[in-house]
């Protein structure tokens, strides 16, 4: 399901784990693998991000041992979903999608977005949410909640919260910080489809 969502923006699960952890661990420092604090703009950021996240995957580079573990390893998936075959099939799959169900020309506009969507989720959320906004906590480190209902990236934006409980399914803290994922998360957890921790339901 996560290759299939994800699509042309598939991310190895082990190296986005580890960068996620090196992230936190060294949130907006020199060894932050995104902190836009350290970049003149968040292409040079999302540059450098790719070129950390690509050393993982790979495996070129040795994280630390407490940032191993804990995360799947699918060394056939991996392999089939960070291949640019399997990239250009997923755009070639979105592009038939809008000439069966587009009605105008302007919705063809929107292509490129699925394309990108993975690296531009991640350009908004780690330059956004480290820069621009509100902080209920301090975390020794620059994380902002960019606005009080995330609804533009389902709650990613609470980053500041995010940074102060990173194990809370529910990315908002204060009672109007509406995360819109958190109620599905606990609908499926209800559903048992997943499981969350009975501490943050």
């Amino acid at each position: 399901m996560t290759y299939l969502f994800q699509g042309s923006s598939y991310l190895n699960p082990r190296a986005y784990a580890i960068m996620h952890r090196e992230h936190h661990a060294y949130s907006d420092t020199e060894k932050d693998p995104h902190s836009p604090h350290f970049f003149t703009d968040v292409f040079q950021m999302m540059y450098y991000t790719a070129v950390s996240y690509r050393k993982h995957e790979k495996k070129l580079k040795e994280p630390e041992e407490r940032f191993k573990g804990n995360y799947p390893e699918w060394k056939f998936l991996d392999y089939v979903g960070s291949s640019i075959v399997s990239r250009i099939i997923f755009g070639l799959l979105y592009i038939a999608f809008y000439v069966v169900f587009a009605t105008q020309w302007w919705m063809y506009l929107l292509i490129p977005i699925h394309f990108i969507m993975g690296p531009l989720h991640g350009a908004i959320v780690n330059w956004c949410g480290h820069k621009y906004g509100y902080s209920n906590f301090d975390n020794n480190d620059k994380s902002k909640n960019t606005t009080p209902f995330d609804f533009l990236m389902l709650g990613e934006l609470f980053q500041n919260n995010h940074h102060k409980r990173p194990n809370s399914a529910n990315f908002g803290a204060k009672w109007f910080e509406i995360d819109p994922v958190y109620p599905i998360m606990k609908m499926m957890h209800w559903a048992r489809i997943i499981r969350l921790r009975k501490a943050y339901l």
